[in-house]
């Protein structure tokens, strides 16, 4: 049997091949930008492992063989996972293996803003030495202790109760949107459950960080925008169509809301003229809130050991299309 890999995160599949050693499988490589190669090879592979390819129901029936396709990463929206589903191929994912990173990150941003750091930085390389100059800054407001202020988050899977945890020592009142966990869970957490409409009404800084699923897809957008305070910042380390781009220009712009920092949007790379680069109330890093060595290596062992798992006989650990 054989396994496929080909992934933008791994220039050299030495990780991989370290693995493919232990099982009597047969391995190959196929550089991402090879895309008329990795079209021949899906046909015949048993499993296939990769973490931006797009595969779509046309790949998915021109697979013979197939019994897993794994992706490098947490969410899944660039498979088809239905059509895999009617063919009877798993879909897995490795959903646990950036969770630290990725809520740090989250409450870095949460922090930045908090305080304006990011603007205190670049005042300070123009020469600007003043505490108060944050507020000449397009729609930035007064600061506020962190005890004073509630931080609202959507989606309160184990990133989020992360992004939680971590966030309570400062102080802030946690609030929380998920239509599919437990009051009791949440409880436990001292996190209170609420309706998306008092999250946006009520959050001094919103936090998206679920999977992109139709239910949340520009779940932020124009009309969630007028809901939150004038004061309110956004933080999107999830995914970029969880916010729509074109209302979140208008609203920073426009001041609606005060600010916010993105790690994801709609189409990445961002093209170096995009609107929203010109905003001074927005921060935007290249979706890297999961990078760090320890989750590179983590995520890609993890993916192949799912994918001999699968081919080994064996129930899969974190298949999201059952």
């Amino acid at each position: 049997m054989k396994i496929l890999l080909s992934s933008v995160i791994v220039p050299h599949p030495d990780i991989e091949e370290k693995i493919i050693e232990k099982v009597n499988y047969d391995f190959v490589f196929v550089p991402n930008e090879d895309e008329e190669t990795f079209l021949e090879e899906i046909k015949s592979a048993d499993a296939i492992v990769t973490a931006d390819k797009k595969i779509d129901a046309d790949m998915i029936d021109s697979m013979t063989n197939c019994k897993v396709i794994v992706r490098q990463g947490i969410g899944f929206d660039s498979i088809d996972i239905a059509k895999a589903k009617q063919k009877g191929i798993y879909v897995c994912n490795v959903p646990d293996y950036s969770v630290e990173e990725v809520s740090e990150f989250t409450v870095a941003l949460l922090l930045m803003l908090a305080r304006h750091l990011n603007v205190y930085a670049e005042h300070v390389r123009k020469g600007i030495w003043d505490i108060q100059s944050v507020y000449d800054i397009a729609g930035y407001c007064p600061m506020r202790r962190s005890s004073t202020q509630t931080l609202g988050i959507v989606g309160f899977g184990k990133i989020a109760r992360l992004v939680a945890k971590k966030a309570k020592p400062f102080g802030f009142k946690i609030i929380s949107f998920d239509p599919y966990v437990s009051k009791e869970v949440a409880d436990s957490m001292n996190v209170e459950l609420v309706s998306l409409d008092t999250l946006l009404e009520n959050s001094d800084f919103i936090t998206i960080n679920a999977p992109l699923t139709e239910e949340t897809f520009h779940i932020i957008d124009k009309e969630a925008f007028k809901k939150m305070k004038k004061t309110a910042y956004l933080i999107n380390t999830a995914r970029g169509p969880h916010v729509c781009e074109e209302d979140l220009y208008e609203a920073l712009k426009g001041k609606v809301i005060a600010g916010a920092a993105i790690d994801v949007t709609e189409t990445e790379p961002l093209p170096k003229n995009h609107k929203l680069l010109s905003l001074e109330n927005l921060i935007i890093t290249p979706h890297a809130a999961f990078f760090t060595k320890d989750s590179f290596e983590e995520l890609r062992k993890k993916a192949m050991e799912e994918a001999i798992r699968v081919l080994d006989g064996k129930a899969p650990l974190n298949c999201v299309n059952k």
